[in-house]
């Protein structure tokens, strides 16, 4: 399973705004994106000119690193927004969202979509009471997402579910008590927490 292992502050700061892709310390001014402006790389490195291939590449690789997907997968995802009935910008970020380490990540289950797919990945978490261990794995309207049983007094679901504090999206019905999410609807663009820009990408796989 290929995935990033590099420094994800550099992502963050590489897109020059915050991805929030280490939970609570992106909240904090530790956040490499507040210290230190400039983008990583050489100093006093010359910027490239600024293009619209520039600016549509950018929204791609933003949505990527949010969402931690390769650029494999983040293709077959649009692929498969292309074949979907209505605009395919809002097809892929649907897809996006519904991704099950996402969800786990929206209902404040872990403090960032990293810890959600190792969670995931771990077998801590349970679709309609069974065991689920692919991140990638579509969730649909009417599926309970929760934390296994064995897996409750585990020390990061707890914390992040007591101190870890974010707005609930409209889509997902969390019951932090059982620790599990009903998905009551289909993700909707505006719910993600860093605007993409989902014209632009579209724009730039019709090149």
């Amino acid at each position: 399973m290929a995935r990033y292992t590099g420094p994800v502050c550099r992502l963050c700061r590489r897109e020059r705004t915050k991805l929030f892709l280490k939970g609570e310390r992106c909240l904090t001014d530790r956040c490499p994106v507040e210290r230190r402006g400039r983008v990583p790389g050489q100093h006093w490195a010359k910027r490239p000119r600024e293009t619209d291939y520039l600016f549509q590449l950018r929204e791609k690789q933003k949505a990527r690193r949010v969402y931690g997907v390769m650029e494999v997968q983040f293709r077959n995802y649009y692929k498969k927004a292309q074949r979907l009935k209505g605009r395919t910008g809002e097809n892929l970020l649907r897809l996006l969202e519904s991704r099950l380490d996402n969800v786990v990540y929206r209902a404040g289950f872990t403090s960032s979509r990293k810890q959600a797919r190792q969670a995931v990945c771990h077998g801590h978490i349970t679709v309609n009471g069974r065991k689920v261990n692919v991140a990638s794995y579509q969730v649909k309207v009417g599926d309970t997402v929760a934390i296994a049983p064995k897996s409750r007094d585990i020390a990061i679901f707890k914390e992040a579910i007591e101190k870890f504090q974010r707005e609930t999206v409209p889509w997902l019905k969390v019951d932090a008590n059982k620790m599990e999410a009903v998905v009551v609807d289909q993700p909707a663009g505006e719910c993600i927490d860093v605007p993409i820009r989902d014209e632009m990408i579209v724009e730039l796989y019709s090149r």
